[in-house]
Order: C-alpha cells, then structure tokens, then sequence
C-alpha cells in the first residue's frame, strides 16, 4: 500500500470544520474566555486554508502572509487576555451577559 495523498480539498474541508466550530463557539457560548478561544481557532482556520492553497499552488507567499498574521495574532492575544483581566477586576464574571452595561 502506497502512502496516501492529502489533496487542497481535505485540507479546505478542514479549514472549513475549524472554522464552523469556531463561529458555532461564537454564537452559542456565552462565556467570554471561550468566545476568545473560538474567535482563535476561526483565525487558524483562516490560516490553514491560506497555507493549503500556497502550498498546492507551489507559492511561498501565503505562507510568508501566514507568518506575520500568526506575529499579529500573539500581540492581539496578548491585548485581548489583558482585557479580559482588566473585565474581570472590574466586575468579577466571564460571563457576556453580566458585562453588557460598562457602567460603574
């Protein structure tokens, strides 16, 4: 038996599950950590698809794109989390329906 190759198709497919579990997180969680987490995995699904479709068309510059998009998504996780912090000092919940009014 031959090895088996991973065509663009499976690897879209992928992106596509990732990406869909990831707005499905979106919408139905409510908890603010996890919101963070799904909006994550719909950015890496993003980038799955843009290296997949770089890599089948024999192009380096989707995976240099995908490099600095994964150097901006530290930075933004970095701002994000110390938002949630900043959130949670001032009103000790995760959850978005507890943090729909920003009043004092």
């Amino acid at each position: 038996m031959t090895g088996a190759h991973v065509g663009l198709e499976q690897y879209l497919v992928v992106s596509a599950l990732l990406f869909s579990l990831g707005l499905l997180g979106v919408i139905a969680r409510r908890n603010l950590l996890v919101i963070y987490m799904s909006l994550e995995l719909m950015l890496n699904a993003a980038n799955l698809a843009l290296v997949a479709c770089s890599s089948f068309h024999h192009n380096l510059a989707g995976q240099v794109l995908v490099f600095f998009i994964i150097t901006v998504a530290a930075a933004e996780v970095a701002v994000g989390l110390a938002l949630i912090v900043a959130l949670y000092r001032l009103r000790p919940t995760t959850h978005v329906e507890d943090l729909t009014s920003l009043k004092l």
